[in-house]
């Protein structure tokens, strides 16, 4: 069976409308790794972050069964199970948790290179701990996206590290040989940070934004927050990130129980573990879902976010303006969402349409910080 990459599609469409759901990288990579699918057996091919299903399923529409797949956002893993249903290889395929028992035994692992070399280093690690002895991992990506770098992540956890040519602008790095330890030796996953200025240590996985550490936009917000903030009995850390809102408010308010959310699995797992190793895991709820679609209308006084501006290596305010609808769907009449932004998105405009009344809290040469009110 040969895939149509045309049906492919995103899902939902939140990161650019018109974009393709695969791309040349995708192509390179399934071409590279077709001579390895039949020696790698039924149940033996993982597939990671693959954006929305196209190495999975065109591993599947190769011949490979029982494919297990991790894909960090939650969005990307709907699209693979829609993607699956519309191409008739739904039986092939299977999302799982990233941990051994995705990885346990695995012989092909494809792989679309993460941009973070953080992110690369905790899944080249988790491979070499759990897959097979004869493994090999086949990652690829847009050559503009790429570093040499990522050639020493992998050096650093298997034997042997092939490079392949180039095409249409993509490259595929081949990597052989697990290492039961990484050379040189570094510091395991998830790694944690204590930040005394603001109360708080960060617990983080490989490629959440900003790390172990408070990014200066996040900084800023928590300035002005203190005592500034309508009081209510519950609050939102909406696109939580390693979760250091959530526990900061938590912290700060012993009373308080806050749901802390993000799209990343990766992020999503690092809030859990910042709350648990700052002492209120029973008052911070996080949950990995797109936006607030786990939470009802008009149930929240307070919402708090520091939206992302990028879709992968784009800029791309489409995923902005979603998290802002839904917080006005969420906050209840009254109800406030209290943002920090990038002064250059000159976001105030679509806060007010989206929420209701936009009031500037703070503002610096860089950031805005804003409380916008829901009628009522």
């Amino acid at each position: 069976m040969v895939l149509d990459f045309a049906l492919l599609r995103r899902h939902p469409d939140v990161e650019g409308h018109g974009l393709e759901a695969s791309d040349a990288a995708d192509r390179l990579i399934l071409d590279e790794s077709t001579p390895l699918l039949a020696g790698a057996g039924d149940g033996g091919v993982v597939v990671l972050d693959d954006a929305y299903g196209a190495l999975a399923l065109g591993a599947a529409a190769a011949g490979a069964r029982g494919i297990r797949v991790h894909q960090d956002l939650v969005t990307g893993e709907r699209a693979l199970a829609a993607n699956a249903e519309r191409v008739g290889l739904a039986d092939r395929v299977r999302s799982l948790p990233l941990g051994a028992d995705l990885l346990r035994d695995a012989r092909l692992v494809l792989l679309r290179l993460p941009r973070s070399l953080d992110r690369l280093d905790e899944l080249a690690g988790l491979v070499a701990a759990y897959a097979a002895s004869d493994v090999v991992v086949v990652a690829g990506g847009r050559i503009k996206h790429m570093s040499l770098a990522m050639n020493d992540v992998l050096g650093a956890w298997f034997e042997r590290v092939d490079v392949s040519h180039a095409r249409q602008k993509s490259r595929v790095l081949a990597a052989r040989g697990p290492r039961a330890q990484r050379q040189p030796s570094a510091p395991g996953w998830p790694r944690g940070e204590r930040h005394d200025d603001v109360g708080v240590t960060v617990v983080a996985h490989g490629g959440v934004f900003a790390g172990t550490g408070i990014d200066i936009g996040t900084r800023f917000l928590l300035e002005h927050l203190d005592g500034a903030v309508p009081d209510a009995a519950s609050a939102v850390d909406l696109a939580c990130g390693s979760g250091v809102v959530a526990a900061w408010l938590a912290r700060r308010r012993p009373g308080l129980r806050v749901t802390a959310t993000d799209r990343s699995a990766a992020a999503a797992a690092s809030a859990r573990e910042t709350a648990e190793v700052n002492g209120v895991a029973d008052r911070v709820t996080v949950t990995h879902a797109d936006a607030l679609e786990l939470l009802p209308d008009a149930s929240e006084a307070l919402v708090v976010l520091n939206p992302p501006f990028h879709s992968d290596a784009a800029l791309h305010t489409g995923i902005a303006a979603h998290l802002f609808d839904d917080a006005a769907r969420v906050l209840a009449p009254g109800g406030e969402l209290w943002c920090v932004w990038n002064s250059h998105l000159r976001y105030r405009p679509l806060l007010e349409r989206a929420v209701g009344s936009t009031r500037q809290v703070a503002r610096n040469p860089k950031f805005t910080v804003t409380a916008s009110r829901r009628p009522g």
